[in-house]
């Protein structure tokens, strides 16, 4: 998640592998659907899209570049790696399903 200390830099989202970072009152999309945004005034998460790079890279990429640390594990989101992994798979393979 992205807490309210974020400055708005845009540093986070062009380093998320999965798109499940958005600027603040812009929708967000996942499997084809658009949806409201999760947070109007800061970059914001979508935990749906967020694997914490898990199958990507070492460690997440927003909090290894957020200048401010505000790029946090959700409490409310817990997740273990195979979950992650998972999830990571779906994303994927809906990535490649919109390539047709």
């Amino acid at each position: 998640m992205i807490t309210e200390e974020c400055i708005n830099c845009s540093a986070c989202e062009p380093e998320c592998p999965n798109t499940a970072i958005y600027e603040g009152g812009k929708p967000w999309t996942l499997f084809g659907e658009t949806y409201d945004p999760l947070a109007e005034s800061i970059y914001y998460i979508v935990p749906d899209k967020c694997t914490e790079c898990v199958g990507f890279h070492e460690e997440p990429q927003c909090a290894a570049v957020c200048p401010v640390d505000c790029c946090v594990q959700d409490p409310n989101f817990p997740e273990t790696k195979e979950e992650l992994l998972a999830k990571k798979e779906q994303l994927e393979a809906d990535k490649q399903m919109s390539r047709k």
